[in-house]
């Protein structure tokens, strides 16, 4: 929790730098002991979870002992009284997130119904592949919008529409581009990756393949959904953005994961996520078009 939570303060104190360095501290320490619990000390999974377990606190740590002293940052911790109704708001902006979450948990168990309806065992796989290369493809994604989100915040704070409006518009265009340019890598790149997740297994390595190159359509789409979401968080507006959470990532899933299938048959179940994403790109311009006045970023 510290690790997650503190690469947002130190975005806002202005110390992106320093949150890049502790998360590849604690990657890299991470995979560094994973090699030496597990290969030179034998110690199995159990050594797989210490390796996990010390990255973590050293993520944790580290920007713990940072704000806690006297540091080049605005940010530093000091005595305070307990602020319920700060707390409160801060947990219903941050309703988004927590749906999401819940969301892509029952979602995942939906796909897996369906493709054991239709394609069995490989076809639950080929999706476990999907799924662990989609988090490398919204990695990017997912890092631009939280990085964003406490510039955002700041300059509607400030009232310094000028800066939030160019934040905005470039922002729209970095995504289009890379969302784009994603798609494409991931049709290149769908032979190699299969290959190196499931080659053992012909059929099933075919099956991914396929598979991947009509999933990583989504991609076109997916770097304004999740940007609008956490857009709307940083704009303190939960409403809007757990709206917008719902929709995408259980709505608009479960809708068309049930449907497709039956209308284009087993390849429907990889466009399901094409047509989530494309659906909720169109309630992101309509939600960026309704509040533009308001918040005075276009």
């Amino acid at each position: 929790m510290l690790q997650n939570i503190f690469q947002s303060f130190l975005a806002a104190a202005g110390k992106p730098k320093l949150g890049f360095t502790v998360t590849l501290i604690a990657g890299c320490t991470n995979a560094i002991l994973d090699a030496l619990f597990i290969a030179v000390f034998k110690w199995g999974v159990a050594g797989a979870a210490f390796a996990t377990g010390i990255g973590q606190v050293l993520g944790g740590v580290i920007p713990l002992v940072y704000f806690a002293r006297n540091n080049g940052s605005l940010l530093k911790f000091v005595r305070t009284k307990i602020q319920i109704k700060p707390i409160l708001k801060a947990c219903g902006n941050g309703l988004s997130e927590l749906l999401t979450n819940i969301a892509s948990s029952v979602v995942s168990m939906l796909y897996n119904s369906q493709l054991m309806k239709f394609l069995g065992e490989d076809g639950v796989a080929a999706y476990g592949v999907l799924m662990y290369v989609q988090l490398v493809f919204f990695a990017i994604e997912i890092g631009y919008s939280i990085g964003s989100a406490p510039i955002i915040g700041y300059d509607y704070g400030a009232e310094n529409n000028t800066e939030l409006k160019n934040l905005f518009k470039k922002s729209l265009i970095i995504l289009c581009i890379s969302g784009v340019a994603l798609s494409a890598l991931a049709q290149m790149l769908a032979y190699p990756l299969a290959k190196l997740f499931v080659g053992y297994d012909e059929g099933l390595c075919t099956l991914t393949i396929s598979a991947f190159r009509i999933f990583s359509f989504s991609f076109i789409f997916s770097g304004i959904t999740i940007f609008s979401s956490g857009f709307f968080t940083a704009l303190n507006n939960g409403m809007v953005s757990a709206t917008l959470s719902v929709l995408r990532s259980l709505v608009f899933q479960v809708v068309f994961v049930y449907l497709l299938p039956y209308l284009f048959g087993v390849d429907g179940i990889w466009w399901a996520m094409f047509a989530t994403e494309a659906c909720a790109f169109a309630v992101s311009f309509i939600m960026f078009s309704a509040y533009r006045k308001k918040y005075g970023y276009a």
